[in-house]
């Protein structure tokens, strides 16, 4: 009796769920329903390719390749490592506007920024404003941790010490005279990168926070003093440093560096010839890499990308091709019940 009523206690409630008595619901693919559906699916991926397709070719997109490998390069002298500092100037010319917002960006081929060894070489604590990691990095930023002589290096790791230092300006040229082109650089980094994961510390004025401390050894100035023009944007929530280290997938790409939206300039860059400005800082024939500027404006579907349209346009193609081939099949060989 005892043993029974414990089995009892085991068994579960009578109810429709716990019994698995809930009413249910399985479609039968049929051929009338499965043969529309791909063709309905199929039309509506084509639909959506050729939409995104057409923004896709709309978007206008300006590249420029300033490395200096060839001798005919504006940019060749400065290639030399001897050569610094180096400025250079690209002529260009624009047929047409460049409409709306124009995002200009500086981009590299052959860096590897995904590199496991270079991309956990970063103090994410000192980033946060953590004033003890500045007097002790984490040991992940070695060999960037400390300098010749013992002190720390702040912000620490390969990747703040490798940051893009190149610096442009952009000149319209009209009547032979050069007419320099406002670049906004606020809000060119990611929301939460500037508001939530790297902080400057709570002391004022910023300097005093790195006292004891020495600049990456490939910068020409200290944290604290990288936007000269602006002291807001200086420490950890530089735009241009929080841009840098938000690291790349691959190993050709680009980053903003400035918007261009304000001014003579706000609907975008009028036909015409420009000639860019470059302060050329950054080495990179040491790993065959190389380094260009993009103009570049956007549409409801972001930046030129054809191949998302392509994919579109493929599936659909392929679901609209399956449907006939399978509408063939049912008509050559169905059921004689389905008749």
């Amino acid at each position: 009796m005892v043993k029974e009523e414990q089995g009892f206690d085991n068994r579960p409630d009578n109810t429709a769920f716990t019994q698995q008595r809930l009413p249910a619901w399985q479609p039968i693919l049929s051929a009338g329903i499965v043969i529309p559906g791909f063709v309905l699916i199929g039309l509506a991926f084509i639909g959506i390719g050729v939409a995104l397709f057409v923004t896709s070719q709309s978007i206008q997109v300006l590249e420029l390749d300033y490395t200096g490998v060839e001798t005919n390069s504006p940019c060749f002298r400065c290639s030399d490592p001897d050569s610094k500092p180096c400025t250079c100037h690209l002529n260009f010319t624009i047929e047409e506007l460049f409409q709306g917002t124009v995002f200009f960006y500086y981009g590299l081929s052959n860096y590897f920024q995904n590199y496991r060894k270079y991309s956990v070489s970063i103090d994410d604590a000192q980033l946060s404003g953590d004033l003890d990691n500045f007097k002790t990095p984490s040991d992940t930023c070695e060999p960037y941790e400390y300098d010749s002589k013992g002190k720390p290096i702040v912000p620490c790791g390969s990747i703040a010490n490798s940051m893009f230092n190149d610096t442009f300006k952009l000149f319209q040229v009209v009547n032979g005279t050069k007419k320099l082109v406002p670049f906004n650089g606020k809000g060119i980094a990611w929301w939460t990168d500037y508001n939530v994961k790297y902080r400057n510390p709570s002391i004022s004025p910023l300097k005093d926070a790195f006292n004891g401390t020495v600049k990456p050894l490939f910068w020409p100035r200290p944290a604290y003093e990288l936007d000269t023009s602006d002291a807001a944007n200086n420490g950890f929530i530089n735009q241009d440093f929080l841009v840098w280290m938000r690291k790349a997938a691959l190993p050709d790409f680009r980053k903003l560096y400035r918007r261009i939206d304000e001014g003579d300039y706000k609907r975008g860059l009028p036909a015409g010839k420009y000639s860019l400005q470059i302060e050329y800082n950054y080495p990179v024939l040491s790993f065959d890499g190389r380094k260009k500027v993009v103009f570049s404006n956007v549409s409801w579907m972001g930046g030129k990308n054809d191949f998302l349209g392509i994919a579109y346009l493929v599936i659909g193609s392929m679901c609209v091709f399956m449907s006939v081939v399978m509408l063939i099949v049912y008509a050559k060989f169905k059921f004689p019940e389905e008749e």
